[in-house]
């Protein structure tokens, strides 16, 4: 079956700057995909190439088998939902919502029952005859988004859609979001910086980074099999360990000797060789933390460390350590949290404990690596 959208080799650039770096992308019929990445990525540039604002500078965007590089964004079965919302201030949630229809001259009765339709979905009949200025911010989003998909589009592009709302309704908006997709069934592409939104709502994900895409799969494959260290910090929170491969104990693991941390047993996920040097990543949750030193399992990396910092967050609990050279962030659940024991606080000597097969090998990367290690080993605030 031939994809819905094609980006065929598509460059952006902006004097010498390229924006868009020659990517490649097919979205198939009905799915939810992000672009994600910092801001200046070129994720809103490749967006806006597809909605028509902007015209590449080689490569084809298709659509259908259809060849839409050159034409205009009214021409194009295409809508976007802006960040700002768009809305037209003068006219009411229906007039906003029937505008595109109108604008096809379709017959009032027939816009009227659509309108009415969607406003229901969207749960916004009571507001019909509101404006804009009489919404709350999550109104407004929800009639932003009536508005392009009465238009019946075959591809909604949503640009940063939730940037402008608080904590509590991106993540009910979110729950919106993809109810509507099940409902309607548009193919989606979100773009956005924010990597639990991409990870919550996405079948799959494209990560950034200077115009290029780094890593494309599933949510779960950019988790847990980061290519790189840019997008192994880019999405969550991570630790970085560098070392040298020692010895090949059997076909499934490597020795690997970490600088002041020792030997660690790692899952040899790709092709090594004895005396190759490793990137590897750690997720702060795949750490255990403990006062008394487990009872060592073949499998289990086991080292000491000093609690340098504690943040209670409800849910789990944050630690920073300090071992060797290596800042090390670490995740507990609290499945089950007792009052009356003494929780392990700061200046303490715990010891730091994963299973070999929870450390990821990754691709040799040393762009930014600096602010990559800032990244990844930033706290909450207390």
């Amino acid at each position: 079956m031939a994809a819905l959208l094609e980006i065929q080799s598509v460059t952006k650039r902006y004097d010498n700057l390229a924006a868009v770096d020659n990517v490649s992308l097919e979205l198939e019929a009905g799915e939810v995909f992000s672009l994600l990445g910092p801001s200046g990525c070129g994720k809103t540039t490749l967006l806006r190439m597809i909605a028509g604002f902007e015209t590449p500078d080689s490569g084809r965007i298709l659509l259908n088998g259809k060849d839409i590089t050159a034409l205009p964004p009214n021409k194009r079965t295409i809508n976007t939902v802006f960040q700002n919302y768009a809305l037209f201030p003068h006219m009411t949630v229906f007039e906003n919502v029937a505008f595109g229809l109108r604008m096809q001259k379709k017959a009032k009765p027939e816009i009227s029952i659509e309108v009415d339709a969607m406003l229901d979905l969207m749960e916004l009949s009571d507001h019909a005859s509101k404006k804009p200025n009489q919404l709350s911010g999550g109104q407004k989003q929800r009639v932003a988004i009536a508005r392009a998909l009465v238009n019946k589009p075959k591809l909604l592009l949503l640009d940063e859609p939730l940037a402008a709302l608080d904590l509590k309704l991106r993540q009910r908006m979110l729950i919106e979001l993809d109810a509507i997709h099940d409902e309607v069934g548009i193919t989606f592409l979100y773009v956005t910086h924010d990597q639990s939104e991409a990870m919550s709502l996405s079948d799959r994900i494209a990560v950034m980074n200077h115009g290029k895409f780094e890593q494309m799969g599933s949510p779960v494959e950019i988790y847990e099999a980061p290519i790189n260290s840019f997008v192994a910090a880019f999405i969550g929170d991570t630790n970085f360990l560098n070392g040298k491969v020692t010895a090949m104990p059997n076909d499934e693991f490597c020795t690997v000797r970490v600088p002041s941390l020792g030997d660690l047993l790692v899952w040899k996920d790709k092709d090594v060789r004895v005396g190759e040097e490793l990137n590897l990543s750690i997720r702060p949750e795949k750490l255990r933390i403990a006062r008394k030193k487990p009872e060592k399992p073949d499998l289990l990396n086991c080292i000491q460390a000093v609690v340098e910092d504690v943040v209670y967050l409800g849910s789990l609990t944050k630690y920073r350590l300090k071992s060797g050279e290596y800042t090390l962030i670490v995740e507990q659940q609290h499945g089950h949290y007792l009052l009356d024991e003494k929780p392990i606080t700061w200046e303490e000597i715990v010891w730091v404990y994963w299973h070999s097969e929870d450390g990821y090998m990754l691709q040799s990367y040393q762009q930014d690596d600096e602010s990559l290690m800032a990244l990844s080993e930033d706290m909450p605030d207390e």
